[in-house]
Order: structure tokens, then C-alpha cells, then sequence
């Protein structure tokens, strides 16, 4: 039977793909975004399938609708865009989830949370597991993003405990790929922008610090798989990949990829940015069955094939 569901944040990077793979998977998708940091480009392609419906709206704001499933994608996610305006991203998550949460508990729809590693801020325990609380800086530069999905998690919880709210709770690692934004000021298109443009790859800090990088398809493979998982098992789940990299061996490793000249510049690392960060997935292997499969020589060459086409067809200045 075919499912009817709703992607907010759905024109985004990681939204994009999700309505993709759900058409693709035979459902009706509805997608609903304010073009923030999301692109009518990246969903444009599927407004020939006549199962998919393209919403402009922004989720602070109520929303009425019909449908089995609620994703629940948006939010800005890379520092740049997060800190542009703070308190616009603190109602994103903690209104966005009251009213999608709202949402749910009247039209009985199962509904899914995008959280995310920063809930664990920068982290005393490695790898991070999902029993940790975190080590969160509640008034720093990166409290809107961290706080407000911390929040959502808890609204989230209360909603299923007080309601019976069918939740999912999962907590995304750095993920890349096709559609990131070229000036999202995040590691991976950053280095990969600066390498194509032959500029400098500007690394914060000495590089010592840590990221595990999951492709964008094994991610939405495990956001499914957990939408798909017993309503009596509503996390949070870890989702990310545990091969753990310096910030120097991505930019070594992205410069031989291109074949570029460009060379490693290094600067003062910003406030509260974590030093290691690498998921556990040990409840996502038992309960979903599911780990990354694509290797980060495989996906950063596709990555690079993408920003290769859009740098080239590029009529706006991409500013790195």
C-alpha cells in the first residue's frame, strides 16, 4: 500500500535525497520547505513523478495536513548557516517540533526526528554512545543549534510518554555528499570547493581534531530503516560512520582526489568546536541491521564529480 509522507526540510541536502529514495520506494511524498539553506534545484527533477508535492512553508509556523509519516528535516545544520540568525534557528527546532509533534498526535502519523551529534556538544567520552548526556555549552556560539535539537528530543519524548505520539529519534554524524551546499562553510565541501578552485584548504586548528563522515546514501538508508522499526522502539539511534579521521588526513586525502595544487593553511580553531567525534552504532548493527557500506575514497569521489558539474555551471560567485 502506498504510504503518504511528509519530508519537512525536504529540498535540503539531506531532505532531497530522503523524497528521492521514498518515491522511489513507491510512496507519496510531500515536501515542505522555506528555501533557508534549502534549493528548489535539488527536488526540481522530481515534480514530473505525480506522487510528489512541493510546499513552500516555513515549520515555525502550523501546518495542516494528511499523512501516514512525518520526517523531520528542517533546520539549518552547518555553523554558518545556524549562527546567521540564532534565534531563528532555536525556533526552527523547538517550534518546528511542536508543531510537526502537534501534527502527529492529531492525524496519528508516525513521526521521525533528524537530531544530531551536537547534542553531545564537544564530547568527554569517545566513542559517544547514546546513553551519554553531553558536554553542551548552553550560552556559546553553537548553543542554538545544539540546545534547540536537544530540546526537540525532549519534546519529542514528552509527546510520547504524555500523548502516545508515535517517535523516532535519531542522531546524525557528518554526513556528505551530492547537493551539500558549496558555502556551507562545512569540512568536507569546503575542502573539496577550495582544492577545485585551486585556493588554499584552510584547516582550523592543527588538524589533530576528529570526524567520521557517512555518505548521504547509507544515511537515508538507516532513516528509513529506522521510520520502518517497531513503534516500541523509538531511540535515539547513532547514525554515522565509525571510521574516525583527522581533519588533516580529509584534506590530504580531498587534495589527491582532485589532483589539486592547493595548499594547507592553517587557522584558530572557533570556540567550542569538539575535538573528536565518532558515533558507537552498536544499537543501530542490533536494531536496524544497518551500517555504512560506502568507503570515504568512494563518496568523496562523487562528491567531487557534483561540485565539479555545479562549479562549472555555476552564475553565482562561490565564495570559499
Amino acid at each position: 500500500m502506498r504510504k503518504k509522507i511528509l519530508v519537512t526540510g525536504g529540498a535540503g541536502f539531506l531532505g532531497s535525497h530522503l523524497c528521492e529514495r521514498l518515491l522511489a520506494d513507491g510512496n507519496e511524498v510531500v515536501c515542505l520547505d522555506n528555501y533557508f539553506t534549502g534549493q528548489k534545484e535539488n527536488v526540481v527533477h522530481l515534480l514530473k513523478n505525480p506522487y510528489f508535492e512541493l510546499i513552500r512553508h516555513d515549520v515555525t509556523m502550523p501546518f495542516m495536513i494528511e499523512v501516514d509519516e512525518i520526517f523531520n528535516l528542517a533546520c539549518p545544520a552547518s555553523p554558518i548557516h545556524y549562527q546567521y540568525n540564532p534565534i531563528k534557528t532555536v525556533k526552527t527546532s523547538v517550534m518546528g517540533a511542536i508543531n510537526m509533534l502537534g501534527l502527529a498526535k492529531r492525524i496519528r502519523a508516525k513521526i521521525l526526528q533528524a537530531s544530531t551529534s551536537e547534542v553531545y556538544g564537544d564530547p568527554k567520552i569517545h566513542p559517544q554512545k547514546e546513553t551519554y548526556w553531553g558536554h553542551v555549552n548552553p550560552i556559546g556560539d553553537r548553543a542554538c543549534y545544539d540546545e534547540g535539537k536537544r530540546a526537540a528530543e525532549t519534546l519529542f519524548v514528552n509527546y510520547h510518554r504524555q500523548n502516545n505520539v508515535r517517535i523516532k529519534i535519531v542522531r546524525i554524524f557528518n554526513t556528505y555528499g551530492p547537493r551539500m551546499h558549496p558555502n556551507d562553510g562545512r569540512v568536507v565541501s569546503n575542502f573539496i570547493v577550495q582544492a577545485l578552485l585551486g585556493n588554499d584548504i584552510t584547516v582550523y586548528g592543527d588538524g589533530s581534531q576528529t570526524r567520521s563522515f557517512c555518505y548521504v546514501d547509507d544515511l537515508i538508508d538507516g532513516l528509513i530503516r529506522m521510520m520502518n522499526t517497531d513503534d516500541s522502539f523509538t531511540g535515539p539511534v547513532n547514525m554515522g560512520n565509525p571510521h574516525e579521521f583527522t581533519i588533516l588526513e580529509l584534506a590530504e586525502k580531498v587534495i589527491s582526489l582532485v589532483g589539486s595544487k592547493s595548499r594547507i593553511v592553517f587557522k584558530p580553531l572557533p570556540n567550542d568546536d569538539p575535538t573528536q567525534r565518532q558515533p558507537d552504532i552498536t544499537i543501530a548493527r542490533n536494531k536496524l541491521q544497518w551500517e555504512p557500506k560506502v568507503q570515504l575514497d568512494e563518496g568523496l569521489k562523487s562528491t567531487i564529480d557534483y561540485f565539479k558539474k555545479i562549479i562549472d555551471h555555476s552564475k553565482e560567485p562561490i565564495i570559499i
